[in-house]
């Protein structure tokens, strides 16, 4: 009997099914190669994007400060510019490094209690609720500062007041002027670094916390088997592991900080700067840049040192994130990759 095609296993019909199987193969790699190209030429664009409104931006700071600096009828008045701007900038960075101060060991604790401490279903739940935390609209921190945080913090004011600063003075002829001055409605630089401080604390945390739980678990078991404790074991093995993470998280939360807005203009009252925490006399850069920029006429000299002010902002931001960069990649060694 003749065996015809379709009997035999390895026939004419077999051959041509495992000829399809290939050509779909070859087809569907080459559908992959082409998406694989298309999604990095989209990165790619994406990120020189970017860098061309980073550059927009910092071409449009500089070329509209030059009034500040330089007037045609006087020349260079550098030095008013300067006499204008520097309580602006330390007011702007006492009360964004105050806030990482304050901030900086809080969220360290909360990453390694949700990444290290709590139960599986307590760590989702407190995760969710610290992530929603920084979906909050500054306004409304803005507002439960000045109507909530700064008269509960009056008791505390004048008692620092004449505590540090009155008693000593009386008594020694000194005290430490970080406490003089009157609290007035404790609308300050303190409550406003308080503010800060709860409003980049769940950037810090989220960050940090990512880290955390990307920790080799061959470390974290090797050293309980070697008898450490659960803190003995994160100290010897998390921590250093994460150090460079929580370094950046925090630089990053320092150029939130620096940068922002209503939550400050709400909070503090004040026009120029004075060496009290207390005081209601400061102010900072995006806030003088907020109350004064509607206000002031495009073209004047006014409209020029309030431009500068937003190029001074933008470098320190710049160089914080530069600096965060920089200490991530000092160790590499410590990523998750390695």
């Amino acid at each position: 009997m003749t065996t015809t095609d379709e009997e035999t296993p390895s026939g004419p019909r077999t051959t041509a099914r495992r000829g399809a199987g290939v050509n779909s193969l070859a087809a569907g790699d080459k559908a992959g190669a082409g998406m694989d190209r298309a999604f990095a030429n989209l990165a790619k664009f994406a990120g020189i994007f970017i860098l061309i409104i980073l550059a927009f931006v910092a071409i449009f700071l500089s070329y509209n400060s030059g009034g500040a600096l330089y007037q045609e009828e006087e020349g260079l008045v550098i030095g008013r510019f300067l006499e204008y701007a520097w309580p602006f900038v330390v007011g702007t960075i006492v009360v964004a490094l105050l806030a990482l101060i304050m901030a900086a060991p809080v969220s360290t604790g909360v990453a390694l209690y949700i990444s290290h401490y709590a139960p599986p279903r307590a760590s989702k739940t407190i995760g969710y609720v610290v992530d929603l935390l920084a979906a909050i609209p500054s306004v409304v921190y803005g507002a439960w500062g000045m109507f909530v945080l700064a008269p509960a913090m009056l008791p505390l004011y004048h008692w620092l007041n004449q505590w540090l600063y009155q008693r000593p003075q009386e008594s020694f002829g000194w005290g430490i002027p970080l406490f003089a001055g009157s609290p007035g409605l404790g609308q300050n630089l303190f409550t406003a670094s308080v503010v800060l401080a709860v409003m980049i604390l769940p950037i810090a945390a989220s960050v940090q916390r990512e880290i955390f739980i990307q920790t080799p678990k061959l470390h974290e078991e090797a050293a309980l088997a070697l008898g450490a404790t659960r803190w003995e074991m994160i100290r010897m093995a998390v921590l250093p592991f994460s150090r460079a993470g929580i370094i950046s998280a925090n630089m990053l939360a320092l150029g939130r900080a620096l940068g922002e807005t209503m939550a400050v203009v709400m909070v503090v009252s004040g026009l120029g700067f004075q060496w009290s925490l207390i005081s209601a006399g400061n102010s900072t850069i995006p806030r003088e840049i907020a109350l004064n920029f509607s206000e002031t006429a495009q073209g004047t000299e006014r409209w020029h040192q309030l431009i500068a002010l937003g190029l001074v902002l933008f470098i320190l931001t710049l160089i914080v994130n530069l600096i965060a960069r920089w200490i991530v990649s000092r160790h590499q060694e410590f990523s998750g990759a390695n």
